[in-house]
């Protein structure tokens, strides 16, 4: 049923096995390098030309195809465009779920399905399906279901988790039930030993080697405020622009007894309120209010205004924490994006710190992500939860 799959080439390791794998399989494939930062324009150092140049490479190996795609105006106005109007609005969005969402699994799966004439799209990702690595056990009758890969470091269905499922029906995750050493073990038995022993990418692309504050500073306007401890009411210090600092972070104030951290930040005012010490217990909430959820297969009874039990987490390194979440009756469903317009609200089994609005819900059960749901904000923190 499959046959012509174009897969993302990114000049990495995990894609690189990925080709190899769909390669061998027998499926006719292509390859496509997605350009999504424009290098001549910016300053800032991204490894770019670099993984074009090693994404050539394999697929002269190969002996596939490969087309670079430019997504640059899309990507700048879907992923970085967001992500400065959400930090000019003093909110901490994520450009890695961002850029799945709308350029990986959107643009380029669309491109590839009606440009490149693509039965299905495959990609580096640490992820799985019911269908199988390979879609070999694809159904139209069922549900597509996104589970958890085997590697619990690399696992990435935290930044697929905004994907829909009607593209996801047509992905293939050739590496997906793999961990990374069995992926650079196998790169290196097949002669790719050159993609394994390439340096992981960390961080955001656009960022380089700059530090985030030196970065963000080119593109916001710097607006001093103050620091006000919001216990004592009293102004502690000055901050550049709340742009610059995100929940929980750790304050550069001198001459006080324990480090501050960011508590809450004020567009308006353009005040930053902070607190003494890491583990204050205003940092800590059992209550988020999130909106806009991207379901690829809802927990059941959700839809009925049931109160459904399930996993969530909000940083891709942490813990899953068990939680009961309620979805509003308002909105409906988005045919094209998967999205609701209804909201969330999130009651946790234990308190988590420095819950941060921008950043994504996502809720799991049994290995499987049933989606995510974008932040708004945090309910009230323990001290006050315990005294009322």
């Amino acid at each position: 049923m499959f046959r012509k799959v174009v897969i993302g080439v990114s000049g990495g390791v995990d894609s690189a096995v990925s080709a190899y794998l769909l390669k061998k399989r027998g499926f006719e494939v292509c390859g496509a390098f997605m350009k999504n930062w424009d290098l001549i324009d910016e300053s800032g150092y991204c490894s770019g030309e670099q993984d074009w140049e090693d994404a050539q490479r394999l697929c002269r190996w190969l002996a596939i195809p490969l087309e670079q795609i430019n997504f640059v105006k899309e990507y700048w106005h879907e992923v970085f465009g967001s992500f400065l109007k959400d930090y000019d609005a003093g909110i901490t969005p994520n450009p890695d779920i961002l850029c799945n969402r709308h350029i990986k699994f959107n643009c380029f799966y669309h491109h590839a399905r009606n440009q490149m004439n693509a039965d299905a799209i495959a990609t580096g990702h640490y992820a799985q399906t019911n269908f199988g690595p390979f879609l070999e056990h694809y159904s139209e009758n069922e549900r597509v279901r996104l589970f958890m890969a085997p590697d619990p470091i690399k696992d990435q269905t935290f930044f697929l988790s905004q994907i829909t499922a009607d593209t996801l029906r047509r992905t293939m995750f050739p590496i997906g039930a793999l961990t990374k050493p069995q992926v650079k073990r196998l790169a290196s038995e097949v002669g790719l030993e050159v993609f394994a022993r390439k340096k992981e990418s960390m961080g955001i692309c656009f960022v380089g080697k700059r530090s985030f504050q030196q970065f963000i500073a080119e593109y916001i306007d710097t607006k001093p405020g103050p620091f006000v401890d919001i216990d004592s009411g009293q102004e502690v210090g000055q901050h550049a622009g709340i742009h610059h600092w995100t929940v929980g972070q750790k304050c550069k104030i001198g001459g006080c007894l324990q480090p501050y951290y960011v508590f809450r930040k004020h567009r308006d005012t353009n005040v930053i309120e902070v607190v003494s010490g890491h583990d204050h217990p205003l940092l800590f909430t059992d209550m988020v209010y999130a909106e806009n959820p991207v379901w690829i297969n809802a927990p059941h009874g959700l839809d009925h205004g049931a109160v459904v039990r399930c996993l969530f987490r909000f940083q891709h390194t942490k813990p899953l924490v068990g939680c009961s979440i309620f979805q509003s009756p308002l909105g409906r469903n988005d045919k094209v994006s998967g999205e609701s317009r209804s909201k969330l609200f999130i009651k946790l089994d234990q308190p988590l710190r420095a819950i941060t609005p921008g950043q994504y819900a996502v809720f799991y059960r049994n290995e499987e992500c049933f989606g995510s749901a974008r932040i708004v904000q945090p309910g009230p923190s323990t001290i006050y939860s315990t005294t009322s």
